[in-house]
Protein backbone atom coordinates (compact mmCIF):
# COMPACT_ATOMS: atom_id res chain seq x y z
CA UNK A 1 0.00 0.00 0.00
CA UNK A 2 2.91 2.34 0.72
CA UNK A 3 4.38 1.59 -2.70
CA UNK A 4 1.01 2.24 -4.35
CA UNK A 5 0.57 5.56 -2.58
CA UNK A 6 4.01 6.72 -3.76
CA UNK A 7 3.39 5.62 -7.35
CA UNK A 8 0.06 7.42 -7.36
CA UNK A 9 1.73 10.60 -6.10
CA UNK A 10 4.72 10.47 -8.46
CA UNK A 11 3.17 9.33 -11.74
CA UNK A 12 3.28 11.96 -14.49
CA UNK A 13 -0.19 13.52 -14.33
CA UNK A 14 0.23 15.12 -17.75
CA UNK A 15 0.30 11.59 -19.15
CA UNK A 16 -1.49 9.34 -16.63
CA UNK A 17 -4.81 9.27 -14.84
CA UNK A 18 -4.17 6.90 -11.92
CA UNK A 19 -7.00 4.55 -10.94
CA UNK A 20 -6.31 2.62 -7.69
CA UNK A 21 -7.80 -0.85 -7.19
CA UNK A 22 -7.28 -2.29 -3.70
CA UNK A 23 -7.52 -5.97 -2.84
CA UNK A 24 -8.35 -7.02 0.73
CA UNK A 25 -6.66 -9.82 2.65
CA UNK A 26 -9.66 -12.04 1.85
CA UNK A 27 -9.20 -11.45 -1.88
CA UNK A 28 -12.15 -9.11 -2.46
CA UNK A 29 -11.47 -6.39 -5.04
CA UNK A 30 -12.39 -2.82 -4.13
CA UNK A 31 -13.79 -0.23 -6.49
CA UNK A 32 -11.51 2.79 -7.10
CA UNK A 33 -13.55 5.12 -4.89
CA UNK A 34 -13.43 2.57 -2.04
CA UNK A 35 -9.68 2.23 -2.49
CA UNK A 36 -9.13 5.98 -2.43
CA UNK A 37 -11.18 6.24 0.77
CA UNK A 38 -9.18 3.44 2.38
CA UNK A 39 -5.84 4.97 1.42
CA UNK A 40 -6.95 8.34 2.84
CA UNK A 41 -7.61 6.94 6.33
CA UNK A 42 -4.96 7.48 9.00
CA UNK A 43 -3.29 4.45 10.55
CA UNK A 44 -3.97 1.09 8.94
CA UNK A 45 -5.78 2.09 5.72
CA UNK A 46 -7.54 -1.26 5.32
CA UNK A 47 -8.50 -1.89 8.94
CA UNK A 48 -12.18 -1.13 8.34
CA UNK A 49 -12.24 -2.16 4.71
CA UNK A 50 -11.17 -5.69 5.62
CA UNK A 51 -14.57 -6.33 7.23
CA UNK A 52 -16.82 -5.48 4.32
CA UNK A 53 -19.21 -8.33 5.12
CA UNK A 54 -19.69 -9.09 1.44
CA UNK A 55 -18.03 -12.47 1.11
CA UNK A 56 -14.51 -13.40 0.12
CA UNK A 57 -12.53 -13.78 -3.06
CA UNK A 58 -12.29 -12.27 -6.49
CA UNK A 59 -16.02 -12.13 -7.26
CA UNK A 60 -17.14 -10.75 -3.89
CA UNK A 61 -17.23 -7.22 -5.36
CA UNK A 62 -17.40 -7.60 -9.15
CA UNK A 63 -17.81 -3.86 -9.73
CA UNK A 64 -14.06 -3.51 -9.21
CA UNK A 65 -13.36 -6.03 -11.95
CA UNK A 66 -15.36 -3.94 -14.40
CA UNK A 67 -12.68 -1.26 -14.15
CA UNK A 68 -10.22 -3.58 -15.91
CA UNK A 69 -12.14 -3.07 -19.13
CA UNK A 70 -11.52 0.66 -18.92
CA UNK A 71 -7.82 0.96 -18.01
CA UNK A 72 -4.92 1.18 -20.46
CA UNK A 73 -2.33 -0.59 -18.31
CA UNK A 74 -2.13 -2.17 -14.84
CA UNK A 75 0.79 -1.61 -12.46
CA UNK A 76 0.71 -4.56 -10.00
CA UNK A 77 2.12 -3.73 -6.56
CA UNK A 78 1.07 -6.85 -4.66
CA UNK A 79 3.75 -9.01 -3.05
CA UNK A 80 3.47 -12.75 -2.55
CA UNK A 81 0.72 -15.21 -3.56
CA UNK A 82 -2.06 -14.00 -5.89
CA UNK A 83 -0.14 -10.87 -6.86
CA UNK A 84 3.42 -11.91 -7.64
CA UNK A 85 3.02 -15.60 -8.49
CA UNK A 86 1.50 -15.37 -11.96
CA UNK A 87 -2.17 -15.68 -10.98
CA UNK A 88 -2.92 -11.95 -11.30
CA UNK A 89 -0.81 -11.83 -14.44
CA UNK A 90 -2.83 -14.72 -15.90
CA UNK A 91 -6.08 -12.90 -15.18
CA UNK A 92 -4.77 -9.79 -16.93
CA UNK A 93 -3.61 -11.87 -19.92
CA UNK A 94 -7.09 -13.38 -20.24
CA UNK A 95 -8.62 -9.91 -20.01
CA UNK A 96 -6.15 -8.66 -22.67
CA UNK A 97 -4.98 -5.85 -20.39
CA UNK A 98 -1.33 -4.70 -20.54
CA UNK A 99 0.51 -4.88 -17.21
CA UNK A 100 3.85 -3.89 -15.76
CA UNK A 101 6.40 -6.57 -14.98
CA UNK A 102 7.03 -10.24 -15.54
CA UNK A 103 4.66 -12.54 -17.38
CA UNK A 104 2.82 -15.57 -16.02
CA UNK A 105 5.65 -18.11 -16.17
CA UNK A 106 8.41 -15.80 -14.92
CA UNK A 107 6.19 -14.58 -12.08
CA UNK A 108 5.39 -18.14 -10.99
CA UNK A 109 9.04 -19.20 -11.15
CA UNK A 110 10.19 -16.02 -9.42
CA UNK A 111 8.07 -16.82 -6.36
CA UNK A 112 8.94 -20.54 -6.28
CA UNK A 113 12.46 -20.81 -4.85
CA UNK A 114 12.76 -24.50 -5.77
CA UNK A 115 11.88 -24.03 -9.45
CA UNK A 116 13.93 -20.85 -9.65
CA UNK A 117 17.08 -22.50 -8.29
CA UNK A 118 16.61 -25.44 -10.65
CA UNK A 119 16.50 -23.09 -13.65
CA UNK A 120 19.50 -21.13 -12.37
CA UNK A 121 21.50 -24.34 -12.01
CA UNK A 122 20.47 -25.48 -15.50
CA UNK A 123 21.66 -22.12 -16.85
CA UNK A 124 25.03 -22.62 -15.16
CA UNK A 125 24.48 -19.93 -12.51
CA UNK A 126 25.97 -20.44 -9.04
CA UNK A 127 23.39 -21.30 -6.36
CA UNK A 128 23.80 -22.25 -2.71
CA UNK A 129 23.70 -25.99 -2.07
CA UNK A 130 20.18 -26.96 -1.05
CA UNK A 131 17.52 -29.67 -0.89
CA UNK A 132 13.84 -29.52 -1.84
CA UNK A 133 11.38 -31.26 0.51
CA UNK A 134 7.65 -31.80 0.02
CA UNK A 135 5.25 -32.21 2.92
CA UNK A 136 4.28 -35.79 2.08
CA UNK A 137 7.90 -36.99 2.13
CA UNK A 138 8.53 -35.25 5.43
CA UNK A 139 5.45 -36.95 6.86
CA UNK A 140 6.19 -40.44 5.52
CA UNK A 141 10.03 -40.56 5.41
CA UNK A 142 11.10 -38.13 8.10
CA UNK A 143 14.29 -39.90 9.13
CA UNK A 144 15.54 -40.30 5.53
CA UNK A 145 14.67 -36.69 4.69
CA UNK A 146 16.41 -35.47 7.84
CA UNK A 147 19.59 -37.30 6.86
CA UNK A 148 19.41 -35.73 3.37
CA UNK A 149 19.13 -32.28 4.90
CA UNK A 150 22.02 -32.93 7.25
CA UNK A 151 24.37 -33.69 4.38
CA UNK A 152 24.39 -29.90 3.90
CA UNK A 153 25.76 -29.43 7.41
CA UNK A 154 24.42 -27.19 10.15
CA UNK A 155 23.42 -24.40 10.39
CA UNK A 156 20.64 -24.57 7.79
CA UNK A 157 17.91 -22.28 6.55
CA UNK A 158 14.44 -23.81 6.17
CA UNK A 159 12.21 -21.80 3.83
CA UNK A 160 8.77 -22.16 2.26
CA UNK A 161 9.40 -22.56 -1.47
CA UNK A 162 6.68 -20.03 -2.29
CA UNK A 163 6.59 -16.83 -0.29
CA UNK A 164 8.26 -13.54 0.39
CA UNK A 165 9.42 -11.06 3.02
CA UNK A 166 11.24 -13.93 4.83
CA UNK A 167 7.91 -15.11 6.29
CA UNK A 168 8.17 -18.70 7.55
CA UNK A 169 11.97 -18.85 7.34
CA UNK A 170 14.00 -20.27 10.23
CA UNK A 171 17.70 -20.72 10.92
CA UNK A 172 18.38 -24.21 12.29
CA UNK A 173 21.50 -25.10 14.27
CA UNK A 174 20.81 -28.72 15.22
CA UNK A 175 18.49 -31.66 14.63
CA UNK A 176 16.57 -30.67 17.77
CA UNK A 177 15.43 -27.43 16.06
CA UNK A 178 14.69 -28.95 12.66
CA UNK A 179 11.20 -30.34 13.25
CA UNK A 180 9.84 -27.05 14.55
CA UNK A 181 11.39 -25.10 11.66
CA UNK A 182 9.84 -27.48 9.11
CA UNK A 183 6.46 -27.22 10.82
CA UNK A 184 6.61 -23.41 10.66
CA UNK A 185 7.53 -23.41 6.96
CA UNK A 186 4.82 -25.96 6.09
CA UNK A 187 2.19 -23.53 7.33
CA UNK A 188 2.94 -21.44 4.27
CA UNK A 189 3.66 -24.01 1.54
CA UNK A 190 3.64 -27.75 0.84
CA UNK A 191 7.15 -27.51 -0.57
CA UNK A 192 10.28 -26.37 1.27
CA UNK A 193 13.80 -25.34 0.34
CA UNK A 194 16.47 -26.30 2.87
CA UNK A 195 19.69 -24.41 2.25
CA UNK A 196 23.20 -24.38 3.67
CA UNK A 197 23.64 -21.26 5.81
CA UNK A 198 26.30 -18.75 4.76
CA UNK A 199 27.76 -15.60 6.28
CA UNK A 200 27.69 -13.40 3.19
CA UNK A 201 27.41 -9.80 2.20
CA UNK A 202 23.98 -9.35 0.61
CA UNK A 203 24.20 -7.46 -2.69
CA UNK A 204 21.30 -6.37 -4.87
CA UNK A 205 21.01 -5.37 -8.52
CA UNK A 206 18.00 -3.82 -10.26
CA UNK A 207 17.22 -4.97 -13.80
CA UNK A 208 14.98 -3.09 -16.23
CA UNK A 209 13.80 -4.07 -19.70
CA UNK A 210 12.20 -6.73 -21.86
CA UNK A 211 14.32 -8.63 -24.38
CA UNK A 212 17.32 -6.31 -23.96
CA UNK A 213 17.42 -5.62 -20.20
CA UNK A 214 19.86 -3.34 -18.44
CA UNK A 215 21.48 -3.77 -15.02
CA UNK A 216 21.77 -0.95 -12.49
CA UNK A 217 24.53 0.06 -10.10
CA UNK A 218 24.61 -2.21 -7.04
CA UNK A 219 23.35 -1.85 -3.49
CA UNK A 220 24.06 -3.68 -0.24
CA UNK A 221 21.84 -4.68 2.68
CA UNK A 222 23.49 -4.36 6.11
CA UNK A 223 21.61 -5.62 9.18
CA UNK A 224 22.31 -6.40 12.82
CA UNK A 225 19.95 -9.34 13.30
CA UNK A 226 21.17 -12.88 12.75
CA UNK A 227 19.74 -12.97 9.23
CA UNK A 228 17.66 -10.73 6.98
CA UNK A 229 14.30 -11.77 8.44
CA UNK A 230 10.94 -9.97 8.44
CA UNK A 231 11.89 -7.80 11.42
CA UNK A 232 15.19 -6.79 9.81
CA UNK A 233 13.43 -5.92 6.56
CA UNK A 234 10.53 -3.88 7.92
CA UNK A 235 10.83 -3.12 11.64
CA UNK A 236 14.49 -2.79 12.70
CA UNK A 237 15.70 0.82 12.31
CA UNK A 238 19.34 -0.33 12.34
CA UNK A 239 18.98 -2.08 8.96
CA UNK A 240 20.76 -0.10 6.24
CA UNK A 241 20.25 -0.03 2.49
CA UNK A 242 23.56 1.19 1.12
CA UNK A 243 23.70 2.46 -2.45
CA UNK A 244 26.06 2.31 -4.17
CA UNK A 245 27.70 -0.77 -2.68
CA UNK A 246 31.42 -0.55 -1.99
CA UNK A 247 32.77 -3.22 -4.33
CA UNK A 248 35.76 -3.66 -6.66
CA UNK A 249 34.78 -2.86 -10.24
CA UNK A 250 35.55 -6.41 -11.41
CA UNK A 251 33.21 -7.87 -8.76
CA UNK A 252 30.49 -5.35 -9.56
CA UNK A 253 30.70 -6.16 -13.29
CA UNK A 254 30.46 -9.88 -12.55
CA UNK A 255 27.38 -9.36 -10.40
CA UNK A 256 25.67 -7.25 -13.06
CA UNK A 257 26.40 -9.89 -15.70
CA UNK A 258 24.97 -12.61 -13.46
CA UNK A 259 21.92 -10.45 -12.73
CA UNK A 260 21.14 -10.21 -16.43
CA UNK A 261 21.71 -13.96 -16.86
CA UNK A 262 19.37 -14.76 -13.96
CA UNK A 263 16.74 -12.36 -15.35
CA UNK A 264 16.89 -14.05 -18.73
CA UNK A 265 16.99 -17.55 -17.22
CA UNK A 266 13.42 -17.16 -15.93
CA UNK A 267 12.33 -15.15 -19.02
CA UNK A 268 11.62 -12.07 -16.93
CA UNK A 269 10.26 -8.81 -18.36
CA UNK A 270 9.74 -5.24 -17.21
CA UNK A 271 11.57 -5.22 -13.91
CA UNK A 272 13.17 -7.33 -11.20
CA UNK A 273 15.59 -7.05 -8.33
CA UNK A 274 18.21 -9.80 -8.31
CA UNK A 275 19.75 -10.67 -4.93
CA UNK A 276 23.21 -12.15 -4.38
CA UNK A 277 25.36 -13.63 -1.63
CA UNK A 278 29.01 -12.55 -1.74
CA UNK A 279 31.46 -14.41 0.51
CA UNK A 280 34.72 -13.09 1.93
CA UNK A 281 36.73 -15.34 -0.41
CA UNK A 282 35.02 -13.82 -3.47
CA UNK A 283 32.60 -16.69 -4.05
CA UNK A 284 29.30 -15.41 -5.44
CA UNK A 285 25.84 -17.01 -5.45
CA UNK A 286 22.57 -15.95 -7.06
CA UNK A 287 19.95 -16.01 -4.31
CA UNK A 288 16.71 -15.05 -6.06
CA UNK A 289 14.90 -12.82 -8.53
CA UNK A 290 12.14 -10.61 -7.10
CA UNK A 291 9.70 -9.84 -9.91
CA UNK A 292 7.77 -7.21 -7.89
CA UNK A 293 10.40 -5.51 -5.75
CA UNK A 294 9.61 -2.91 -3.11
CA UNK A 295 8.66 0.29 -4.89
CA UNK A 296 8.73 3.18 -2.44
CA UNK A 297 11.21 5.95 -3.36
CA UNK A 298 13.61 4.65 -0.68
CA UNK A 299 13.29 0.99 -1.72
CA UNK A 300 16.39 -0.49 -3.28
CA UNK A 301 15.01 -0.93 -6.81
CA UNK A 302 14.10 2.76 -7.39
CA UNK A 303 17.20 3.95 -5.49
CA UNK A 304 19.53 1.98 -7.73
CA UNK A 305 17.94 3.41 -10.86
CA UNK A 306 18.15 6.90 -9.38
CA UNK A 307 21.91 6.29 -9.11
CA UNK A 308 21.84 5.49 -12.82
CA UNK A 309 20.13 8.82 -13.54
CA UNK A 310 16.52 7.61 -13.83
CA UNK A 311 14.23 9.49 -11.45
CA UNK A 312 11.31 7.85 -9.66
CA UNK A 313 8.64 9.42 -11.94
CA UNK A 314 10.74 8.57 -15.02
CA UNK A 315 11.07 4.97 -13.80
CA UNK A 316 7.29 4.67 -13.50
CA UNK A 317 6.84 5.97 -17.05
CA UNK A 318 9.55 3.65 -18.38
CA UNK A 319 7.88 0.62 -16.81
CA UNK A 320 4.54 1.56 -18.34
CA UNK A 321 6.23 1.92 -21.74
CA UNK A 322 7.79 -1.54 -21.37
CA UNK A 323 4.39 -3.00 -20.47
CA UNK A 324 2.75 -1.47 -23.54
CA UNK A 325 5.65 -2.57 -25.74
CA UNK A 326 5.30 -6.17 -24.59
CA UNK A 327 1.52 -6.14 -25.00
CA UNK A 328 1.74 -4.72 -28.51
CA UNK A 329 4.21 -7.42 -29.47
CA UNK A 330 1.82 -10.08 -28.15
CA UNK A 331 -1.02 -8.59 -30.20
CA UNK A 332 1.15 -8.56 -33.33
CA UNK A 333 1.87 -12.26 -32.90
CA UNK A 334 -1.82 -12.99 -32.39
CA UNK A 335 -2.76 -11.18 -35.61
CA UNK A 336 0.05 -12.61 -37.74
Amino acid sequence: MVSAAHVMAAADRERFQVVPIGITRTGAWLAPEETEAALARPGDPYRKTLDLGEGEGLLARPQALEVLGQVDVVFPLIHGPYGEDGTLQGLLEMADVPYVGAGVAASAIGLDKALMKALFAQAGLPVVEHRVVVASRWRDEREAVTREMETLGYPLFVKPANGGSSVGISKVRSREDLGEAVAVALRFDRKLVVERALKPREIECAVLGNDEPQASPLGEIVYTREFYDYEAKYLDPSTQLIAPADLPSETADRIRDLALSAYKAIDCAGMARVDFFLLSDGALYVDEVNTIPGFTPISMFPRLWQLAGLSYPELISRLVDLALERHQERRRRASA
